[in-house]
Order: C-alpha cells, then structure tokens, then sequence
C-alpha cells in the first residue's frame, strides 16, 4: 500500500524588493533651502546691513552738515529735517538711483554666476534639479530678499526720522502736506513702485548672471546699463526718444507726494519695466535652458 504523497514544502517568499519613491521635480531645491543658504551668505547679510545703516548715516550727516540759509525754492534736501516724512522721501531718492539698483543687481546677478564659479552649478542640476525649476526657485528667492530690502529701507528711514524730526506732516516742495498716516501709506506705496520698475534691473541681471560664470561681471554689467541709460535720459535732444529709457520713470513715484496722486507717470514706469523684464526674463530662461554647464 503506498503512502500518500506529501506536500511539497512551502517556499519562502523572497523579500520584496525596496520600493523606490518616483522622482518629483517639484520637491526639488525648496524655496526653504535656497532662502536658507541665501541669507547665511555674507553678501546678504552685508547689503541688509548697508540698508539699515544708510538712513543712520544720513542723520549723521545732517546734523554735522552747518546751517544754510534759506533760498528763494524749497528742495528736498531743505525739507528733509523738518519731518520723519520727508526725511524718508530724501532717503529714498537718495539711494534709488543707484544704491537700490545695486542691490537688486546683485540679489540677481549673483545667484547663478555664484554656483557657476563656485562649480556647484552642475552638482545642483546633476540632484538633478530641473533648470527652469533652478531658475525659478533662485529667482524667487533673489526678488523676496529685493522686496524686503526696498521696503526695510523706507522704514529704517521712517523710524529714524520720526525720533530725530518728529511726526509732523509731510511737505513737498511744491507745497502740498499730507499727514503723517497717509504720508506713510504714501512712502511705502513709492516703495512698492520702486521694486516694481526695478523689475528690469533685477531680469537683466538674471540674464547676464546665466550667461557668465563672474558674478561681479553680471553684476557691475547691470549696473552698468543702468548707469549709461540714467546718463541718456539726461540728453534733452532725444526728446521723446528718452520715454523708452528703461530708467526714464525713476522718480516717477514723486507723483504719490501730490495732492490728487498722479497715477500716469507711475503706470507707464510700471508697464515700461515689466515689458523689459518680460523680454529679457524669457531671454534668461531660453539662454540657461540651451547652455552648457561646466562648471
């Protein structure tokens, strides 16, 4: 009589393999991460450091000033002492011609051409980061690090000439005077214009920081730009020529001092420097996407 056949021995399940999470760009170089390693750079913390000191030396630089008599027109440097308010309107357009200009050239222009001569770019893109988010991430950063600069500017100022001159109203040279709360809504709405018409600033430098591997080069040719094209707009000859000057509408944001607010010049700045930084942004994206990173 034979023996039922046994069962065969039961295999042992072979461990299953790891499973592998599926790759996701957009987890890729957080906004927290860039911010992060942006703000413990020196560069950083040097220019913020710059900006609050600005309106410190400004005051100094007033009191040690001797007294001048009056003239026959009153001009901004003559009002600065006699309110916090115009202290701040002197204070900005002191320093938005060029102080300004050079920080957002250099929150631009130096995130790229940094990696690059750091030779971390590739490293970065090898993660690998795709390079439209790289650009994008480092771009939001660079302008969150702008805004906050244009704007800690007039507060500093604010609060430095409130303690020093007191509260009173705001007086421009043409007469008009607006109270200290709406004066302050004003400044800071002229802060606001400001980051917006440095907008081409900040998509030029973009440009020029993909295309070289200096930061200092991407930088100072940004400067540079706006340098000459402040030294045409000087030229009365060109006439209506100096309306497409990307810094024509500078001080465009002096029209929110007026008592109603004229809106006009500040919309033609504002579309002006979006346009330019439309074209030379799409420049920066289409220049990185095609480039070849050594370094």
């Amino acid at each position: 009589m034979t023996e039922p056949a046994t069962e065969p021995a039961t295999r042992k399940k072979s461990p299953s393999p790891v499973t592998r999470r599926a790759f996701r760009p957009e987890r890729t170089l957080p906004l927290r991460v860039e911010l992060e390693r942006q703000l413990r750079r020196r560069r950083t913390q040097v220019l913020f450091g710059l900006v609050v000191v600005l309106p410190v030396l400004l005051w100094v630089a007033f009191q040690l000033a001797p007294d001048s008599s009056p003239t026959g027109s009153l001009t901004l440097v003559d009002l600065a002492t006699s309110s916090g308010l115009n202290f701040t309107v002197f204070a900005m357009f002191a320093s938005s011609s060029f102080l300004l200009v050079v920080v957002v050239a250099l929150f631009f222009g130096d995130t790229v051409a940094a990696e690059a001569s750091w030779s971390s770019l590739r490293y970065l893109l090898a993660a690998p980061v795709p390079r439209a988010r790289l650009l994008r991430q480092k771009a939001v950063v660079a302008a969150a690090l702008s805004l906050a600069a244009l704007l800690l500017l007039p507060v500093v100022s604010l609060t430095v000439g409130t303690l020093a001159y007191g509260a009173g109203d705001m007086v421009s040279p043409t007469g008009v005077s607006l109270d200290y709360g709406p004066g302050t809504v004003r400044v800071l709405s002229g802060a606001l214009y400001l980051a917006v018409h440095l907008s081409w600033v900040a998509a030029l430098a973009m440009l020029l920081s993909v295309s070289t591997d200096a930061p200092l080069g991407a930088v100072g040719g940004a400067v540079m730009v706006s340098i000459v094209s402040q030294i045409l707009d000087q030229i009365t000859a060109l006439e209506g020529l100096r309306d497409y000057l990307p810094t024509h509408f500078d001080d465009a944001w002096s029209g929110l001092l007026s008592d109603p607010v004229d809106w006009a010049g500040m919309t033609r700045g504002a579309f002006s420097a979006l346009l330019y930084a439309l074209v030379l942004g799409a420049a920066a994206i289409w220049r990185f996407q095609r480039k070849d990173i050594t370094s």
